[in-house]
């Protein structure tokens, strides 16, 4: 019985992909069966890797919508524009529904509300111990931590590992009725301002198309870190000023608009995890996607991170190879890559 802690994106695919090819699984999954979050755009090789590990591609299609462009308008006024690459956009909490249907079909058992406190590895028997609530649970085979980046798996086998600040809050909003914007729909827009004088740097993100029933918008602004007991889903009252005055002045005005439609917003401190300091991956408690490699939603890249790293893992296990050696190579894989990025940003 290979058993997941978290059914976020990674965690509730890998589950249906496993028990689709027949191996038992169980998930323990501290919320109550929401998806939560707000929304992500996900990239084609994301969705290739999903219809690979065999979610219904018609069903991807049929909860989202593609994009055609993504456009980014730094200070300087000159827009970048890049075509898209399979890019689709989601609201999270539809990406999760059509996981947990694929997993549920495929006989995964998903035990909500089910908070894992602690997790611990008998050196002797090699066998896990997990605190859930009151009780306590010892898994014989694989455990798998997709508990994303507060992850306790990673607290138990890594404990020196924290999550850091990258040094923006993130606000997400979703207007509460439609809004015709005046930008093209079907575009994921950003607008960035550099810091200057009191205001700090800051990016506005919007998407809109017609007829939807909503907006969705972001900023990300350079900040202190927010207390734990700011973040969360908030009403947009207590933000709405702050994210207007913060906005770039470009698109100070479609912000207000959008701020103005919308009931409550996500707030969030933007958090890595780093890879530098990572313990070898070792069974029996393996980590992916957020638990072991969290990035800033600012890169764009986490949740198709997280679901590449669920594939490799995925064709070890029922190829009869090394789970702990797929995430060795997706580790390097995803070091090179960013590493890459990061060269081309910089030139």
């Amino acid at each position: 019985m290979i058993t997941i802690l978290g059914s976020g994106i990674a965690g509730t695919a890998l589950a249906g992909a496993l028990s689709r090819a027949g191996r038992p699984v169980t998930v323990y999954e501290q919320r109550n069966g929401g998806g939560g979050g707000a929304f992500l755009i996900l990239d084609g090789r994301g969705h290739r890797s999903l219809i690979s590990l065999g979610v219904p591609e018609a069903e991807l299609h049929a909860a989202s919508y593609p994009l055609s462009e993504l456009r980014y308008t730094p200070g300087d006024g000159v827009t970048r524009r890049r075509p898209s690459e399979g890019h689709r956009f989601w609201l999270r909490s539809d990406l999760i529904a059509v996981l947990k249907r694929f997993a549920v079909h495929a006989g995964a058992e998903i035990s909500y509300g089910s908070p894992v406190t602690e997790v611990a590895v008998d050196a002797t028997t090699g066998h896990t111990t997990l605190r859930i609530g009151d009780r306590t649970v010892t898994a014989r085979d694989l455990v798998i931590g997709a508990d994303g980046i507060d992850s306790v798996a990673r607290a138990g086998t890594e404990p020196g590992r924290t999550p850091e600040y990258a040094g923006d809050v993130v606000v997400y909003g979703m207007t509460a009725t439609p809004v015709e914007c005046p930008t093209d729909p079907f575009v994921l827009h950003f607008h960035a301002e550099p810091a200057s004088g009191t205001r700090p740097a800051a990016t506005f993100g919007h998407i809109w198309r017609p007829g939807a029933d909503s907006a969705l918008w972001f900023l990300r602004i350079e900040r202190e870190p927010l207390p734990v007991a700011d973040t969360g889903i908030v009403p947009v009252r207590n933000w709405a000023a702050a994210v207007v005055e913060a906005a770039p002045r470009s698109v100070r005005e479609l912000t207000a608009t959008l701020v103005a439609a919308t009931e409550q917003v996500h707030v969030s401190n933007a958090r890595n995890v780093a890879l530098t300091t990572a313990a070898t991956p070792v069974a029996p408690v393996i980590l992916v996607g957020d638990a072991d490699h969290a990035i800033t939603p600012a890169a764009g890249v986490g949740a198709r991170e997280g679901i590449e790293d669920i594939e490799a893992v995925h064709h070890a296990i029922v190829s009869g190879g090394s789970p702990a050696e797929a995430m060795i190579a997706r580790r390097r894989a995803i070091a090179e890559e960013r590493d890459r990025v990061a060269r081309r940003m910089r030139a």
